[in-house]
């Protein structure tokens, strides 16, 4: 197929040839003389010559014309070669451009990122500053500087989602471990609303990265500890089983809305609760979930209005005979 392809494009040369041939043989043919004569050869050296002159200006022209075409998307190529490469050629046009809208898309996310979290922390900068004005009460400070830390880590852990193979180490986590050390950061919170918090589960090893661990276990707490009301609970559980290990923290405050269900973990989504109930940057849940995917898991959600909420983060059964040996060795 590529041979008849490569015959196609080299058409004029085989005329080129043929012409040449015929006119040798007509001129040797129409001599009347017997015999091989210099005027003879000369004079089809001529004609031929002149056949070879005007093909190659016919060449030049054709090949100034498609030079002139190249920006056009309908140019004819003259050889195999120039086929190829206008495909190999078009191909990069189409892959350049799909590289530029996926960097345009990140700086477009990046800008609406940026916008919206200035715009969130402005809030408890304002409640610091009236704070600053009456009598300073302890635990609203202690919990506005929660949350300016809380966004903080989100524009910190934002920015180094591109960059996250250079900046983690998997190992062997106490992932209800890390839990408790986050249930204890919010202790201020969970006393001032009064939340419950009941942890039934004393240990579960999985293999992650614990810095990004506890930023995603984070994310999912402080998300069940801003929309469970004064007086609710929260529990945090684990499940083994023979395909996966779970960590669960289930809250039985408003709920998520069947239809808001499926878009928690979308860039920047809030829905009915996070519009109704507080402002948002629609962050966390995506970071959480993006940074869980890079790790090797998986966090899932259901919820039913009025009733509950539960997160699942999802971990495959160990499977690297390094922390297979280093958990047995602990043992």
């Amino acid at each position: 197929m590529k041979f008849l392809r490569f015959l196609y494009y080299e058409k004029p040369y085989i005329y080129l040839y043929l012409a040449c041939f015929l006119i040798t043989s007509a001129v040797f043919f129409t001599d009347s003389n017997d015999g091989w004569r210099s005027e003879t050869f000369f004079y089809a050296f001529i004609l031929s010559g002149i056949v070879l002159l005007v093909f190659l200006l016919f060449r030049y022209q054709q090949n100034v014309r498609v030079i002139r075409r190249l920006k056009r998307e309908d140019h004819d190529s003259l050889s195999l070669e120039g086929e190829l490469a206008k495909v190999y050629i078009d191909e990069l046009k189409r892959n350049h451009i799909r590289e530029i809208n996926e960097v345009h898309d990140k700086q477009n996310q990046h800008y609406d990122f940026i916008v919206s979290w200035f715009h969130e922390i402005k809030t408890p900068i304002a409640v610091l500053r009236l704070l600053q004005q009456t009598d300073m009460d302890t635990d609203s400070l202690r919990e506005e500087i929660t949350r300016i830390e809380n966004y903080v880590d989100q524009a910190l852990y934002y920015a180094k989602l591109d960059s996250f193979n250079q900046d983690y180490d998997i190992q062997n986590c106490d992932v209800i471990h890390v839990s408790k050390e986050i249930v204890k950061s919010h202790s201020k919170t969970f006393f001032s609303k009064k939340i419950r918090i009941n942890i039934q589960t004393e240990t579960l090893k999985v293999q992650s990265d614990s810095k990004w661990l506890q930023f995603i276990v984070n994310q999912l707490l402080t998300n069940s500890l801003k929309y469970t009301e004064q007086g609710g609970e929260i529990i945090i559980s684990a499940i083994e089983t023979p395909k996966e290990k779970q960590l669960l923290i289930r809250d039985n405050g408003i709920g998520i809305s069947q239809k808001d269900l499926p878009r928690i973990f979308n860039r920047g989504f809030t829905g009915e609760t996070g519009r109704t109930y507080t402002k948002s940057t629609g962050m966390g849940l995506y970071l959480a979930q993006q940074l869980s995917n890079k790790l090797g898991h998986h966090i899932s959600c259901t919820s039913k209005v009025g009733e509950f909420t539960q997160f699942i983060v999802h971990f495959p059964i160990d499977s690297d005979p390094f922390f297979s040996l280093q958990k047995t060795h602990d043992e």
